[in-house]
Order: C-alpha cells, then structure tokens, then sequence
C-alpha cells in the first residue's frame, strides 16, 4: 500500500502520497477546474462538495460540484459535528454520506493516476469533537478507506515543516481554514510532537469571512428582485473567488445577480473582517498563557489554511506575536496538512527511519453509573497520550446475580458531561460471566484498553478473582471492520442518484440566417455544419495566466471570428463567451464586450445558469449538429456527451502573429489515463 495522507478540509480537500524519496502531492479530478479558478496550486485541491445540475444527470463532486451545480452541499465536514440531514437532488443524506461521497470521488480520482487511496492517515482539526472524529472515520471507511489513525491538522503541518529542515523546539500553528479556526502549541523532541497547548473557535473559518464580503457588496447594491438557487449560488461562488483575488490585488469588481456593478478594495476588506480577525487571535493568546511562554521563545510559526493567507491576517499575527512567520514556500498553507499526514503513514508504514509518535487525541474510557450523580465518563486512556498506550482499570457491576454486562466504549472529553457532543459512544461489548454472580465483589473485573500506535483499539476484561478472560474485542470503527449495510446503502443511494436533465435553451445568435431547428446529430458532420465558438477559450488562447497578470483579449476573439467567417463563408456561426468574461478583459475592452452582449454578437448564460459558457457551447452545438471550435477538453461532460469524442466534432484553433488557423482535433478522452 501506498503511505498516504487526506487532508479532508471544510472547503477543499486534498492528497498526498510518500514515493520513498519526498511527498507528493496529488492532482485529482483538476479536468473540472475552468480558467477562472485556476490559480497557481488550485489543480491540488479537490473541492468537498456534492451537488447537481440540471444539465448532468447524476451527483457531482470536486470541482464539478463546486463550479457546476446549481444545488451543491459544501462544508459537510462542519457538519460532521452535528451529524444534520442535507438535501442532494431533491433526496435526504446524512452529512456522513455526504463526506463519504467526497472520500469515494477522490479514490476514484485517484485510480484514473493510477494510484489508490486504499489505507490513508486522515486529519482533523486539534479542536474536533469526539462525535466528529467518529463521524470521519466512519465516512472514509463507507468509502473503502482504512483509516490508520486520525492526526490533528497542525501537528501535521508541523511534521511535513519539521520533516524537511530537521529542526525542534516549541511550534505555534496558526489553522485558519474554511470552517474552523485552531491555534496548537507544539513541542518537537526527537520525532515526537507534544500537543502542549491547543485553543480554537468553532464556526469561525473562509465561510464567516465570505459572508462579510457579500454584506458589503450587497450594503451598496441591494436586492432588486428574488434571486433563484441557481443565481444564489453562482453569486456566492463570485464571492469566494473575489475574497481570493483580494488577497494578490488591490481591488475586486463583482456583479450581483441584478447586473449590478461593484468594487470592493483590499484595504476596507481588510477593516470590515478585522474584529473576525481578532477573535481568530484570542486562542493564540490563550495558548500562549497557558504553556506560559513567550513569543520570543518559539522555534516558528506555521501559518496554514486558505483564510490564513489573507494579508492582513498574516500581519496581524505577525504583529501581535512580533515575530517573522515561516514563508508560505517553507510551509504551503493549502497541502502542507496531508504532506505531514503522508509522511505519518509512511513512518507508520517503516517506510522512513525517523520515528513520529502519534497521540490520541482524546480520552477513551466507558461508562460508570455512580449513586446520585447518574452516569459518568470513566477515563481508561487520557487525551494527548503517547501511543501505543495500554491501561486497565477495575470495576465491579452495580448489583449481585447477573449473567452479563454491557460495556460502552466512549471517545470523547471527560470533563464533561456524558451527553456533550464532544463525547461519543463508539461501541458495545458483552462480557459474560461463567455463572451467576452471589455477591456484587464476585463480579469485579479489570477492564483493559490497548491503544496501538495504528490507532486500533482493543477491549478484554478478566475476572479479579479467577482471571478467568470474559470480555475480548475491538472496536471496529477504528480498523477495518464492516460499515454498518445502512451506511453502504445510503452511500450508493447517492452514487446512483438519478436528477432530471433539462436542455439548455438554445440562445440568439448574431448571423440573420434563421436559426436551424433541432436536427439529430449526424454521425460526422458536414462540411457546412454551423460552428458554435468557446469565445472564452479563444480569448485567453497565447495569453498569460490571470495568476500572472494575464487578462483575455476580445479583440483577438473578434480576429479569429472574423478569419472563421472569411474561410467559412457558407457556415452559420455562434458564439458563445462566459458572463465573467466582461469582467476579466481589459477596461478598455469592457464596454465593447457588453455592446457586443447587448447587440447578440456574442451569447453568455444567463445569470445563475451553472455550468458556464462551456455548457452552454456543448447544448448548442448538440442541438443544432453543430462542430466545436475550442482547446478545451471539455472532460467533466465527456461521459454525459461522447459525441465530443466523435471525428470532425471539434476544431482546434491557434494563433500566430494575426493569423488564426482552425484544425480538426480530438480532445483527450477523460477516461483514458494509464493505469498502473
């Protein structure tokens, strides 16, 4: 098995693998991500998040999800906590599915790399209830991943840094992620990382932040009319992307669902989110008081998650620590968790010669009923011990003449009450005696916990006066055991989730040849089937990365249009260009794109429509037998339309010092990786 590591993220989840030599960090499912995500380490996330379109049929996960669903469940690890019901076309999942569905898209993912995801070390945030953790390892083994242990998010940022530069010492990890925000004191000792002190905020993370940006813009341009679900979502997705470009550029323009213009600057960003800001601080202090140390005394501090690489985040820590942070090229903030979590399992695996020590995370014990306080949390195995642990404690039933005993396997906190949603029952056990007990003492037992360093849990229990063996299990939630057959149902109750697809409708276009009727698609088209063009795809043909200050060019679309209508004068054409197009060209260029909008020389979708531009080009041309002139390799609708894969179906186009030149080409088929 390869040692391999999940980051499995409230936002964005992500992979990485140790090859023997260094940790690599896995592209999967990226044939999703359209250019206007597609920033520098973006095709190394995969987006947690199901969802469905009225143009797919099916459910959709990753960046199909993220980019193209009109009705999309995101940040189900949040809701791990709380285990809620979510709605997925139109049908009721627990939030367990719904992350075991995102496990099982990534392994698939993974296969198509010709890897696999098998057996994985998978993170949680330091501050995760116990009903969380359970619930993680429940929704990656429904998926077909054996969890070796759960690690805490910062220590394993902390080993992928440590692992690198050799260094020890006491370590802060700043956790700012999408859901939740952590701050860990770590101290590295010789391979082994002590958790001395760890303070978070639940419900604090990139969707908090998000949601201030969408009440300053909509403070200046307020709602003209109800939104649909599908411009709701669209709008949210501009938000995001917006509060990520604010972190690389001094001001953002966004378009409401309204067609209503906005500029927010970096700077008034920065004020707005600034008492967010300083409650993600205030677990920092309180780490720090409670180890009682000085910030000058730090080895460094590790900054990860995406809402900790806003600027004005990072100086505010900078700032209240006095201290210069570890640069984001020694410790990436978005795959250092699953490098350290790869480097956990292959140290797990003998895979390395450095030794890390794994801790559990929280306390193991059973249940006590005690006179006139109920029942209580017994500890066996206290939180943050180093493993393997092994820890046995006597008990004797409540009452003489019994035949059985139910002991309950908790995880959890305690301190604090049983019912507290950080403590979970995990499973129960029937110890069994010979015979019938005459006296309550007859019935004492120790009960032992073995903790491997795996993170297998084994139970047994020995009567005292005999040591006669009466209990001998383990509890299967923490290996290999077999997921519950509702959990297996639910989960391909999903996988087979059928939607109802509707057709796009077919848009204006500028020639005044009326439009063809919808015709069946021909085996090969001919020679004067109407063209359909991904303007978008052409706008940004030779052009550099928007991640490098590159923008689109309209006027070379409008070149390569009028050269398509020169060499094809007998053709119909269409155009089709993303409603974000507009927004990236140059400000010279924006009034001349919104005329060309205005006057039907170019088509965009409709406000809300999911899918993009590039749906919209692949209804079209279904529609009317058209051939496709794009570079793209429209992989995510592959498999919903093969047609795309058919001779003479689509053209390619390139550009070379004012001449466009338009070829046959086949895109590469979606599904047609090697596998190992």
């Amino acid at each position: 098995m390869t040692a391999t590591g999940i980051d499995f993220g409230t936002t964005n989840s992500v992979a990485a693998q140790w090859n023997g030599e260094y940790v690599e960090v896995l592209e999967l499912g990226n044939q999703g991500l359209d250019a206007t995500w597609n920033r520098p380490g973006f095709e190394r996330l995969y987006p947690s998040v199901v969802g469905t379109s009225s143009l797919r049929s099916g459910a959709l996960f990753g960046w199909e999800a993220k980019l193209r669903s009109e009705q999309a469940v995101e940040a189900c690890k949040r809701m791990l906590r709380e285990e809620p019901l979510v709605t997925i076309g139109g049908q009721r999942f627990a939030a367990t599915t719904a992350a075991a569905g995102v496990f099982r898209s990534m392994a698939r993912a993974a296969e198509e790399e010709a890897t696999d995801l098998r057996e994985a070390v998978i993170t949680v945030p330091a501050n995760a209830t116990g009903a969380a953790r359970f619930r993680t390892r429940e929704a990656a083994r429904a998926a077909g991943v054996k969890v070796l242990t759960l690690l805490n998010e910062p220590t394993a940022a902390a080993i992928a840094h440590s692992h690198y530069l050799k260094e020890e010492g006491e370590f802060l990890v700043f956790d700012w992620g999408g859901g939740t925000m952590d701050a860990t004191l770590l101290l590295h000792d010789d391979g082994f990382f002590d958790e001395r002190a760890s303070r978070g905020v639940n419900r604090l993370g990139g969707l908090e932040i998000d949601e201030r940006l969408r009440r300053m813009i909509l403070d200046r341009a307020p709602k003209k009319r109800t939104w649909t679900a599908s411009q709701e979502r669209q709008f949210r997705l501009d938000i995001e992307r917006s509060k990520i470009l604010l972190s690389g550029q001094k001001s953002v323009l966004i378009t409401t669902p309204d067609d209503v213009f906005v500029e927010i600057g970096q700077d008034e960003f920065s004020d707005e989110i600034q008492d967010l800001i300083d409650l993600a601080l205030a677990p920092v202090e309180q780490c720090l008081e409670h180890a009682r140390l000085d910030p000058s005394e730090l080895k460094g501090v590790l900054m990860i998650g995406g809402s900790s690489q806003i600027p004005a985040v990072r100086a505010a820590v900078s700032e209240f620590l006095d201290y210069e942070l570890v640069d984001t090229e020694m410790c990436n903030p978005m795959t250092a968790v699953a490098e350290g979590a790869a480097i956990c399992a292959a140290s797990i695996a003998g895979e390395l010669d450095s030794v890390i020590r794994v801790v559990n995370t929280h306390a193991l014990g059973t249940i006590t009923t005690v006179p006139g306080k109920g029942r209580q949390f017994s500890t066996l195995i206290e939180r943050n011990m180093r493993l393997p642990q092994q820890r046995t404690k006597t008990y004797e039933p409540t009452k003489a003449n019994v035949s059985e005993l139910t002991v309950e396997v908790w995880e959890g906190a305690a301190d604090r009450p049983v019912n507290h949603p950080d403590n979970v029952k995990l499973t129960e056990l029937q110890l069994v005696y010979p015979e019938s007990l005459h006296e309550k003492s007859d019935g004492a037992f120790d009960l032992e916990f073995i903790y491997s360093k795996e993170g297998l849990l084994s139970v047994n229990a020995k009567l005292q006066k005999t040591g006669t063996t009466v209990l001998s299990g383990e509890v299967k939630v923490f290996g290999e055991g077999a997921v519950e057959p509702e959990v297996v149902a639910e989960l391909d109750r999903l996988f087979n989730l059928q939607t109802t697809a509707r057709p796009v409708p077919k848009p204006t276009h500028p020639q005044k040849t009326p439009a063809p009727a919808a015709v069946t698609r021909s085996a090969q088209p001919s020679d004067t089937a109407p063209l359909v063009v991904d303007g978008s795809n052409l706008a940004w043909n030779g052009r550099l990365p928007a991640s490098q200050g590159g923008k689109p060019s309209f006027a070379a679309l409008q070149a390569a249009i009028r050269s398509l209508r020169f060499k094809h004068p007998q053709r119909d054409i269409h155009v089709v260009v993303d409603a974000t197009l507009r927004h990236q060209v140059s400000e010279a260029e924006r009034p001349i794109v919104e005329k060309a909008v205005a006057d039907g020389e170019v088509v965009q979708p409709p406000a809300g429509t999911e899918g993009r531009g590039d749906a919209l080009v692949i209804s079209i041309a279904e529609e009317i037998d058209g051939v496709i002139i794009s570079n793209d390799n429209f992989a995510p609708f592959q498999r919903a339309n093969p047609w795309l894969l058919d001779k003479g179906r689509v053209m390619g186009a390139t550009h070379s010092r004012e001449v466009w030149v338009f070829n046959p080409r086949k895109p590469n088929a979606a599904m047609a990786r090697a596998r190992g």
